[in-house]
């Protein structure tokens, strides 16, 4: 299974954010969800894409000699793409002298990427660290999720599973022998709110958790806090409440909003949603949390 392949989009070493201690998390590309608040909407798209960054673009337009195909063209503000004519074939990118160009997504195997994996060894036994799978989400590409997954249990690593549940149930059931942690994002519980913000209902996403939570494997309930669509008494209590009654004393994660990614959808050709949404208040975060403890849970909020 060394050679399985796998699309991944990012491999970030030195996390400290995607579980306990010093982690290098791989970023799977490709999701079934399209959720408006995505601070990472280039893990959404299952295929390699082409970012142009304009803010460091120096118009020196090597990329558009670069094009074959006449995808990219000069407009009045600056470097255009047609993304139906582009081919990925990444001459832009090598034409381009500041970084302005890149392709986000590469195929690659669980060999390569164990290699980048395996170079932090030290970091993950000094500090209790070790491996995340992230995403775009990672059940979109379960057997190599599964490939990689043993590959790194071989190695004693310890390992990391972030999710938000849009998946098969048999891939997920498959994966879970071979994780130490699971992060699960549970955004709403209403179906018909889901689907309007997320693009899709959210059956399969409980059905998951409920598979999660009954597996004995520990797990971490993470919840993005988003304005104008969870950021309610209402809403966080629902979700406490699931999950209160799934798996009592168990540990949720609540995580405001924020607009760090907005800059990628620019780069992807793409509109952002809500350029003008705000975080929730510092008062409403110390509210939910208490709504979260009020259930028996264990809850904070992390950044």
């Amino acid at each position: 299974m060394a050679g399985a392949k796998g699309t991944v989009f990012n491999i970030q070493r030195y996390s400290i954010d995607d579980g306990p201690g010093i982690r290098t998390t791989v970023f799977f590309k490709g999701c079934p969800l399209s959720c408006v608040w995505c601070s990472n909407p280039e893990s959404q798209n299952l295929d390699p894409e082409l970012m142009h960054r304009q803010s460091i673009c120096k118009r020196c337009y090597r990329c558009v000699e670069a094009c074959a195909e006449g995808a990219i063209t000069v407009g009045p503000d600056g470097i255009e793409i047609d993304r139906d004519l582009c081919t990925m074939c990444g001459d832009c990118v090598e034409a381009c002298p500041h970084d302005a160009m890149r392709i986000t997504g590469k195929e690659m195997t669980v060999d390569e990427v164990f290699k980048v994996v395996e170079r932090d060894v030290d970091f993950y036994r000094d500090s209790g660290g070790g491996v995340t799978l992230s995403g775009g989400e990672v059940l979109l590409q379960p057997e190599f999720a599964l490939a990689l997954l043993k590959r790194c249990k071989e190695a004693g690593f310890h390992t990391t599973l972030d999710t938000a549940g849009q998946g098969n149930t048999e891939g997920l059931k498959s994966l879970l022998p071979y994780v130490d942690l699971v992060y699960f994002d549970i955004k709403h519980i209403d179906p018909k709110i889901h689907r309007a913000q997320a693009g899709r209902t959210n059956e399969a996403i409980l059905r998951n958790f409920k598979e999660v939570a009954a597996s004995g494997v520990p797990f971490v309930v993470r919840v993005p806090v988003v304005p104008g669509f969870n950021d309610s008494s209402d809403a966080i209590s629902d979700i406490a409440d699931l999950v209160a009654t799934t798996s009592p004393g168990a540990t949720v994660h609540l995580l405001p909003y924020h607009r760090y990614g907005q800059q990628k959808y620019e780069m992807l050709g793409l509109d952002y949603e809500m350029p003008t949404a705000d975080a929730p208040s510092q008062d409403f975060m110390k509210a939910a949390c208490e709504i979260v403890k009020a259930k028996q849970l264990a809850c904070k909020v992390t950044v």
